[in-house]
């Protein structure tokens, strides 16, 4: 279960602005941290808490395909994106370093900046602590909650690989 503060952006939220282009020679998942969505939010990183949740409405992670743009969101502390929709290539990168994302158009259109959510990755359920609202956003197969739970594809190739050691 994840529970967190609310901080809500609008459309087409590119991946320049999440980690904007001159720290991508920063391989340091604390560095990138630092300076995670500066360039639209520059108090970003001074309020955000563990756990707490990115929302935005639609084309989450557009622009360039920068693995680096999930990566400072999850050193950031943040502890999973709700959006209408993503950019797929952002999706994929951010379910490969194991950063959870979820689209429901409802808890969108109803969750205001700074509200409380709690969430529930295997069973979907986003629930707004400050409106009393529930919304059902659909739930991850098996497989790619496997590997969002274990930390990404290279922790859940790891896991994997030394299971079948003897």
């Amino acid at each position: 279960m994840l529970k967190g503060k609310v901080y809500k952006y609008g459309a087409d939220i590119n991946t320049d602005v999440i980690i904007p282009a001159r720290y991508l020679n920063v391989s340091d998942p604390r560095e990138l941290a630092k300076h995670c969505m500066e360039d639209i939010d520059k108090d970003f990183v001074k309020k955000v808490k563990p756990g707490d949740i990115i929302m935005a409405t639609t084309n989450f992670g557009c622009g360039s395909s920068r693995e680096h743009a999930p990566l400072a969101i999850k050193a950031a502390g943040v502890s999973c994106v709700i959006a209408r929709t993503f950019a797929r290539i952002f999706f994929r990168n951010a379910i490969n370093i194991g950063l959870p994302l979820l689209e429901c158009e409802a808890a969108v259109n109803k969750t205001e900046d700074g509200d409380i959510l709690e969430v529930d990755l295997a069973g979907g359920e986003i629930k707004n602590l400050t409106r009393g609202l529930v919304f059902t956003a659909k739930p991850y197969p098996d497989f790619m909650a496997e590997l969002i739970s274990t930390g990404g594809l290279i922790e859940y190739t790891r896991k994997r690989l030394a299971s079948r050691r003897i």
